[in-house]
């Protein structure tokens, strides 16, 4: 928090009239030379008070009412910034002398009516804009204040004091002279000295520039040929940074870091700036190869001055230590002293990636130096990463004490979360949150689903000794050919992305595709895995999710390498010992157009959504899974898909439960629609019309019109003779079911499971939760997949029955050779549960 003063500057040529300027650093004040107006800002002359307090005061005008409040005013003028250029006023100090014209209005771009007067107060020796001002209309410079921070000497009783120290004291002063209209505080980001936290001070020092301005347009033409990903940062951060380029400060006034490099003549001030070892050894006129360039080693080398034959002492200046960081191709291979062809080779880089704020940093710097000494790039490729953030937003800190670390995260979910967390929560040039439970996320919902997967195969390969045979062509089902080609365009895309720089397009893919792999091709083809039989069905259910496991691990090998490694070796190394010892070392996969079928794929896709509405359907009602249902009727969303729902009748009978799929003719035949108009959508725009509105959408046919819209047409209404267009974002589409239909929706797609009960499938229903009950005490006893029990049970009499008409499903399901029923032996592992008003004890014994 800052003083924030509003301060009269009296002008030289009009009677009781001043500019009005704010500023939040008084101690500024007794460096002023002048006062900075837009040039295109309309600013206003304005009377305030009477009588004695009467005076005329000049401000913008879109500042008036924030500045003045409810202070009464009177406009007496009205004119451009431009108009103001040249007025003088007269100087709030005068304990400096001024040798240069000073003390008038400027014009600067960097004025704004955010905050102010739109009247910036200018004193060059402690502020960029400023000096920039000074440096354009040849303002003297006024250093008020030495190296410590204390007013100098100069400065009247304020002098020997902390500026910081001295700020109320001035503003007593300008007060006591009339010329303070206002004061108060203001809150805002100000730079803070991370060891000591105190205020830094803006400060004016004499220094070595590199003229970066005389190359600009070289430097914007380079800069063309760059592709930047994201791409807006090219002609945006990056490009305006270039555009509105200012020569580079090179000098450091630090104790370490890199010498300047040149030496200058203690006697006529000739300098020398020396190129290599080499040629200083010549100038110093003996052996250096040993010397440590670094200060004090360096200052102590003395030449003698070719002009003059003086004694030549190296400048006291560092070198900024960006100019180290931008100097790295050609120091990477000590160019161009040795290793010139590797360089020509390597120059310039493919890729380079970077957070976004090295836009003025280590892009800039390699940009400009390459730019500057060989007119090229210095790279092809920029990936620009945006700054992370903490859980709430807010920039991490240790002073705030919201800084994750990293070690801590890979210590509790792994490297490889970590790494897919970031490549995943957003584009990389966009700010992202993170916190521990962010990555924990990552590993619940993606790293433990590829494992469990990866883990089935092994699992269950292991247990039938399966190998892959490249010799053997597989019988590949359609759920099989779904799978592959979504692999081939799944390798395709990723490739693509990964070739232009897009990690969340080469990343959320592969998600995409796990949990289709998981939660679909593996839920429904368990059975193919599970059955006794090794059958040509078995051998392709193999194969295929061999090949999506195997592809994964490269896929993945950039992003997840621990894991993909692990797959590698265990998929890959174990079966073909010579292929290459990592999957980093590996080539990578190449795609296979001819197994890529879009239209396989898009009904399938369709498939996943009609099953998801099922679910959802079954939901409504609270319908369990493993309750069978009679009928699923399918309503789609166009022509082209009318015939997906019979054509796939199999995969959305076992993933649904239900005995026969069928097509509605329209979705009325199961649901009853009604229509909302929304008042806030259709309020904002018809305002007083909205009732009228409103009764003629609900006037419409119903049904008719709710369809009209979820198949993406709008409403047409007619008011008062006049025709107005009513979209589905200002209508709410509400969607009752019929009795007897269990309904999910979304948009034009419509799921209805009919919901009367037979006896028969009552009874299934109990068996499936039975059956439920056993594999679940066949886990807690910890039997393994492949042993074969006996079963043993006692059960209500409805249970039993059926029970007993489904003996050889319960015992495909649950490996049981034999059951027994109306025993359960004290000394085996029991199971005792009740379940939809049934009762039941279950006993397993291993064969």
């Amino acid at each position: 928090t800052d003083p924030s003063l509003f301060v009269r500057m009296p002008l030289a040529d009009e009677e009781n009239t001043s500019l009005l300027v704010w500023t939040t650093t008084p101690w500024t004040l007794p460096g002023n030379v002048a006062v900075a107006a837009h040039p295109d800002i309309e600013y206003v002359k304005v009377r305030v008070g009477k009588d004695e307090t009467e005076e005329y005061l000049i401000l913008a005008q879109l500042l008036l009412e924030k500045v003045l409040g409810d202070q009464d005013y009177e406009i007496v003028k009205t004119y451009k910034g431009k108009h103001l250029r040249g007025k003088k006023y007269r100087p709030l100090f005068t304990f400096l002398p001024v040798e240069k014209d000073a003390h008038y209005v400027v014009l600067a771009d960097f004025v704004t009516t955010e905050d102010g007067t739109g009247l910036v107060h200018i004193a060059p020796a402690f502020g960029a804009d400023d000096m920039q001002m000074a440096v354009e209309y040849d303002l003297p410079i006024l250093m008020t204040v030495n190296d410590e921070g204390h007013f100098i000497n100069e400065i009247g009783s304020w002098a020997g004091m902390w500026v910081k120290d001295a700020d109320p004291l001035i503003v007593k002063e300008l007060d006591q002279r009339g010329l303070m209209f206002r004061v108060g505080t203001y809150e805002h980001t100000y730079p803070f000295c991370w060891r000591c936290d105190t205020p830094l001070l803006y400060y004016a020092r004499p220094t070595w520039y590199i003229r970066t301005s005389e190359k600009k347009d070289r430097l914007v033409a380079l800069n063309d040929e760059i592709n930047w990903y994201p791409d807006y940062i090219k002609h945006g951060r990056f490009g305006n940074w270039l555009e509105n380029n200012i020569d580079w400060a090179l000098g450091r006034e630090r104790y370490w870091g890199t010498p300047l490099p040149v030496w200058e003549c203690e006697s006529c001030h000739h300098q020398i700036c020396v190129g290599s070892v080499e040629e200083l050894a010549e100038y110093a006129g003996r052996d250096l190869s040993d010397l440590d360039l670094h200060r004090p080693y360096v200052d102590r080398v003395h030449l003698d001055c070719p002009e003059c034959h003086g004694r030549m002492t190296r400048v006291l200046e560092l070198i900024d230590v960006w100019f180290d960081s931008g100097s790295m191709p050609v120091a990477q291979w000590h160019y161009p002293f040795e290793n010139q062809e590797i360089f020509k080779e390597q120059f310039p880089g493919d890729f380079i990636c970077e957070a976004v704020d090295q836009t003025r940093g280590w892009f800039y710097t390699l940009h400009a130096i390459s730019t500057l000494v060989f007119d090229s790039n210095c790279f092809k490729n920029v990936l620009c990463l945006g700054l992370i953030l903490d859980k709430d937003g807010q920039k991490m800190s240790k002073t705030r004490g919201n800084v994750v670390q990293p070690w801590d995260v890979i210590k509790q979910h792994g490297a490889d979360a970590l790494r897919w967390y970031l490549y995943t929560a957003s584009p990389p040039g966009q700010e992202r949150r993170f916190s521990e439970d962010l990555v924990g996320e990552v590993v619940r919902n993606f790293t433990l689903t590829l494992w469990n997967t990866y883990s089935f195969f092994v699992t269950y390969a292991n247990l039938d000794h399966w190998t892959p045979d490249s010799s053997v062509k597989p019988e590949y089902s359609d759920l099989d050919k779904w799978l592959l080609s979504s692999l081939h365009a799944l390798t395709r895309d990723v490739t693509e992305a990964f070739e232009h720089y897009d990690v969340l397009g080469a990343t959320r893919p592969i998600e995409k595709f796990l949990d289709q792999l998981s939660n679909w091709y593996l839920r429904r083809s368990r059975r193919r895995f599970w059955k006794t039989e090794s059958d040509s069905d078995k051998a392709a259910a193999y194969a295929t999710l061999y090949e999506a496991l195997r592809t994964l691990a490269f896929l993945l090998a950039p992003t997840m390498p621990f894991m993909a490694d692990h797959m590698y070796q265990n998929l890959v190394r174990n079966v073909e010992p010579d292929a290459p010892a990592s999957v980093h070392l590996a080539k990578w996969p190449v795609y296979d157009a001819d197994l890529i079928d879009e239209k396989l794929n898009r009904e399938m896709n369709t498939v996943m959504k009609l099953a998801s509405l099922g679910h959802a359907a079954r939901n409504s009602q609270n319908l369990k899974v493993r309750q069978p249902l009679a009928e699923a009727a399918f309503v789609v969303g166009n022509a082209d898909e009318q015939n997906v729902p019979l054509d796939y009748a199999d995969l959305l009978m076992d993933e649904l439960n239900v005995k026969k799929i069928s097509l509605l003719g329209s979705a009325s035949e199961a649901v009853s629609f009604s229509l909302n108009p929304l008042p806030k959508q259709l309020g904002q725009r018809f305002k007083a019309d909205f009732p009228k509105v409103r009764k003629a959408i609900l006037d419409l046919p119903a049904d008719q019109s709710a369809r009209q819209l979820l198949d993406g047409e709008n409403l047409l209404v007619f008011i008062d003779g006049e025709t107005y267009v009513v979209t589905l974002d200002e209508v709410e589409v509400r969607a009752q079911s019929k009795e007897g239909y269990a309904v999910g929706s979304e948009g034009a797609y419509l799921a209805a499971l009919v919901t009367e009960l037979s006896p028969e499938l009552v009874n299934e229903g109990l068996v499936r939760e039975f059956v439920r009950r056993v594999q679940s005490l066949r886990k807690d006893a910890d039997l393994d997949i492949a042993d074969r029990i006996r079963l043993y049970y006692t059960a209500s009499s409805l249970l039993m029955e059926a029970i007993s008409a489904f003996e050889d499903y319960i015992k495909e399901e649950t490996l049981a050779k034999e059951m027994t029923p109306g025993v359960t032996p004290e000394n085996l592992p029991f199971i005792q549960d009740e379940f939809d008003g049934e009762m039941v004890r279950i006993s397993v014994e291993k064969i």
